[in-house]
């Protein structure tokens, strides 16, 4: 078993500038020109498009005099194979600023754009931590959802066409140098989709905090993430909130990233993606059936850290007691959002188990879970969920 390290020795450092407030995306074009854009490159995907937040941030750019070009040819889980699209749209365009205008899929296909058009070679050479072989585009993150956490990450989440496995694909060069966090942007997402970006980015402030390469600073931004999150997402997916609850938990959002960022996840996520790539299940759905399981997994050894959040939520439990509380509460959430709460429901077959179990096995996050998993537990994970 592992716990997370107290160690005092560490790294850490912010690359991404945030700009918060309602109506900033009117500055987009001001903060492009501070980092000396003339020609920019947005991804944006059509459901953005149609939203009309891509042509109020293109508008911004060219009023600051920067000509513009649209690359939408991606989808929700963007594949190597359209990032090389983009990156074959980008060589001809020539921009000297990359802009992810929309959701993780819009922000992760600018970041693996970047990838192509500054180092060359194809996604898979990228897969892994500081995989960069030279200076990187300057490039700016507008999310329109709250849940990824990808503006404030340098990692881009890239589907192998080949394969269909996720490949995280990281470089502190590809971070974005600034982050435009406007509320007024997250508040024509339908109520599904705020609920289902809700709770990943709350899985990112729950297994960030315990992993094994959980920091003293990486721990601080998680669970300042978690208490934005816990404690606004509730009214969010029963009502929709306000916007100043929509605010904290986009802010909650980005502080999540933050933490992956200098820290890493665990097996929510590792089980997760398997279900993704081969099923389907939107990922939000995926983290959130899987996450509770995982946490009443984790609570022998991460008793102490789940009483801690639990408190942040007014709930007093034992350590003895926190990881099946916290598990209950997660669980009582998804139902609270109409989410679907167990894999049955979502059609996983106990026959897909074994190939799940294999794949989630292969899963980077899986090596950082606070409590050491083997091929068969995350069977007995995904068995517990069904």
């Amino acid at each position: 078993m592992h716990a997370p390290s107290d160690s005092l020795t560490f790294g850490f450092q912010a690359a991404t500038r945030l700009v918060v407030g309602p109506g900033t995306i009117a500055r987009l074009g001001e903060l492009a020109r501070e980092l000396g854009g003339t020609r920019a490159l947005v991804t944006s995907d059509h459901g953005i498009m149609a939203a009309g937040h891509t042509t109020a941030g293109i508008e911004s750019l060219q009023a600051a005099g920067i000509t513009t070009e649209v690359f939408s040819a991606f989808t929700e889980n963007p594949s190597s194979a359209e990032v090389e699209a983009g990156a074959a749209m980008a060589r001809g365009f020539r921009p000297d600023l990359l802009v992810g205008l929309g959701g993780g899929s819009s922000m992760d296909c600018a970041k693996g754009i970047n990838f192509l058009l500054s180092c060359g070679g194809k996604m898979q050479d990228y897969r892994g931590r500081g995989t960069a072989t030279g200076p990187m585009l300057p490039s700016i993150a507008v999310p329109t959802t709250a849940g990824t956490g990808s503006e404030t990450q340098s990692f881009a989440v890239i589907t192998d066409s080949e394969s269909g496995l996720k490949m995280a694909c990281g470089d502190p060069r590809a971070a974005f140098r600034v982050a435009i966090l406007d509320v007024n942007l997250t508040l024509t997402q339908p109520a599904v989709l705020a609920a289902l970006t809700g709770i990943d980015a709350l899985s990112h402030a729950v297994e960030s905090q315990v992993c094994t390469a959980a920091t003293p600073a990486s721990r601080t931004f998680s669970r300042e993430a978690w208490r934005l999150l816990a404690v606004n997402l509730p009214g969010i997916v029963i009502d929709g909130g306000t916007v100043a609850a929509r605010s904290a938990v986009q802010f909650g959002a980005s502080l999540a990233g933050l933490a992956i960022e200098h820290s890493m996840l665990g097996a929510a996520h590792a089980l997760a993606n398997p279900l993704t790539a081969a099923h389907h299940v939107t990922h939000g759905q995926a983290v959130g059936v899987m996450l509770p399981h995982v946490v009443r997994f984790n609570g022998p050894v991460c008793g102490r850290a789940y009483a801690e959040l639990l408190t942040d939520i007014a709930i007093s439990a034992t350590a003895d007691e926190a990881g099946a509380t916290l598990a209950d509460w997660l669980t009582g959430l998804l139902a609270a959002a109409q989410l679907k709460t167990s894999l049955r429901a979502c059609g996983i077959d106990a026959a897909d188990v074994p190939a799940l179990a294999a794949a989630a096995a292969t899963q980077w996050t899986a090596g950082f879970n606070p409590r050491a998993v083997t091929a068969t537990d995350l069977a007995d994970l995904y068995e517990a969920a069904r």
